[in-house]
């Protein structure tokens, strides 16, 4: 599906291929630095046939970057929204497109997290709360450099989605993809770090505070729109292959929703890397930029853990893999209750068919709309 993602970037031209190569980039780096830092390094994926960083990133989660930020940043465009509010409406959207794989891909062991790290302590659905603040965060800085490096680098003559020279767009590409995840770090520097780290709050409120401020952002952007970012009798948009990005946003949700009807994470056996066994007792500790230092548990202990969405019940006797081991059989756990999660998926997949229904088909186009001469009788 992410080939298809690229075929519509190809059609359509423009700057959209080099947003498609963006976000990959923009991922390599983001999970590069994600695996070399031990504070935030705090998930293993499920292993794959095609894996790289010693067998830490699966090809898939490469694809995943321009899956979430690309589908993001076609759909917000058609809303013309203010250069200062277009960033938090990606950033929304992305999370929109996020949470049916958060909470589905680590039910069915796609990954395991780290059981005491206090950053993503607080869970919804055993995914933490500020994975839903970093896919917001990213995405919001990710999106601010693609489109501020072209305005201060190229002409202003040149319209949003049109491209400048190849040097020129390579330049902006290479720099947003740098750029991006410290322009995310800081906007957690706000409200995450003063409240959580200082004040205790938990990682929920600080996500629907961020939430909500996103959200009042691109509404307010909204409310007073261009003559284009609705659609107008007499205009017709040139865009070229918008079946493919639909064809492959139902096919999106339709999986997950498919799994939690379907399919049961009991018989799902995770072989590969996991958190390091070890003694319970010892700690780690976490710096933060406040100053203020946290502590996790330097290991997984296998006999006090908090990580329901697995175990080690289709090991011989039930019997967890002894300590040291960091690579081990991890087996997934039914739900407790499927009627729940088919409930919250189903209820996301409705939200997600209204806000992209609108964006798609109640705004104006992404990439060129042109005057229709009117038919002579």
């Amino acid at each position: 599906m992410e080939l298809h993602i690229h075929r519509f970037a190809i059609l359509n031209g423009g700057r959209l291929p080099y947003l498609w190569l963006t976000t990959v980039l923009h991922g390599i780096v983001v999970e590069i630095v994600t695996y070399n830092l031990d504070d935030i390094d705090n998930f293993w994926h499920s292993q794959t046939p095609v894996i790289f960083l010693g067998r830490r990133l699966p090809l898939h989660i490469i694809a995943l970057y321009p899956v979430f930020i690309y589908h993001a940043s076609v759909a917000v465009s058609k809303l013309k929204l203010p250069t200062w509010a277009e960033p938090f409406a990606v950033g929304l959207t992305v999370v929109l497109l996020d949470i049916p794989y958060d909470i589905v891909s680590v039910k069915f062991l796609h990954w395991t997290w780290h059981d005491t790290d206090p950053n993503i302590g607080d869970r919804h659905y055993w995914v933490p709360w500020n994975s839903y603040y970093f896919h917001s965060c990213f995405a919001a800085s990710l999106t601010f450099w693609f489109h501020g490096w072209r305005r201060w680098l190229c002409s202003d003559k040149l319209r949003k989605w049109e491209s400048s020279s190849v040097t020129m767009e390579l330049a902006c590409t290479v720099l947003s993809a740098i750029l991006g995840m410290p322009g995310g770090i800081l906007l957690f520097l706000p409200l995450y770090h003063p409240l959580h780290d200082l004040a205790g709050v938990h990682s929920e409120v600080t996500f629907f505070m961020l939430f909500t401020i996103f959200l009042l952002i691109s509404w307010t952007g909204d409310r007073t729109p261009t003559p284009d970012a609705r659609p107008r009798s007499g205009v017709h948009t040139a865009e070229k292959g918008r079946s493919i990005l639909l064809l492959h946003l139902a096919v999106h949700y339709a999986l997950y929703l498919g799994l939690v009807i379907f399919c049961n994470p009991e018989e799902e056996v995770s072989i590969g890397l996991h958190e390091r066994i070890g003694p319970c007792n010892q700690t780690v500790p976490i710096h933060t930029v406040f100053g203020t230092v946290l502590s996790k548990r330097r290991y997984l202990c296998a006999s006090d853990y908090d990580e329901d969405y697995f175990d080690f019940h289709c090991l011989p006797n039930g019997q967890a893999p002894s300590e040291d081991s960091y690579w081990y059989t991890a087996c997934g756990t039914p739900f407790h209750n499927r009627a729940e999660y088919v409930a919250i998926i189903g209820t996301i997949c409705f939200l997600a068919f209204v806000v992209f229904r609108n964006m798609h088909f109640h705004s104006g186009s992404s990439i060129h709309q042109s005057e229709t001469k009117a038919k002579r009788h």
